[in-house]
């Protein structure tokens, strides 16, 4: 087997384990399931988790979408109690949008739900298999940042 086919064969099986986990975590209830969010609305709470904060323009930049969907989105995440406007300090004409406690507890909640089930799954590896992940899991976190950081200057 070429050395090429060889990676483009352990890149599928990788990715297809990684979708298997993915399913296997899914199946385990989660805050995210019972949010009875939105993808739309959802993708705006991942947003602002990420950012802290955002305008609108930005988030509709962010979710390809034009002003008065994400209007009606903010509107119902508002109605909701999960975030909150507010003018912004360096331009008064704009409004920015952030998650209010009630909002960044539910993103704690979806990301511990999945992290407890990823370590329970560690649980059960030896700490030989342990380190090796941690090495391997570490590696792939600094060539994600190294390629945003590509994507970011390109942009």
């Amino acid at each position: 087997m070429r050395v090429d086919d060889e990676r483009e064969d352990l890149i599928r099986r990788i990715t297809e384990t990684q979708r298997g986990l993915g399913r296997a975590f899914a199946r385990h209830p989660s805050p995210l399931f019972s949010s009875n969010l939105t993808m739309r609305q959802l993708k705006v709470v991942m947003v602002l988790a990420l950012h802290g904060s955002a305008s609108g323009q930005e988030l509709a930049h962010d979710l390809g979408v034009g002003l008065g969907t994400v209007t009606g989105i903010v509107d119902r995440l508002v109605a909701q109690g999960l975030v909150s406007r507010h003018e912004d300090p360096h331009d008064r004409r704009v409004r920015r949008v952030e998650l209010t406690a009630e909002g960044t507890d539910l993103i704690g909640r979806i990301q511990d739900a999945g992290m407890q089930h990823y370590r329970r799954v560690m649980e059960h590896l030896d700490t030989g298999t342990l380190r090796t992940l941690d090495t391997i899991v570490r590696r792939i976190r600094d060539i994600a940042e190294d390629l945003e950081k590509e994507e970011t200057s390109r942009g």
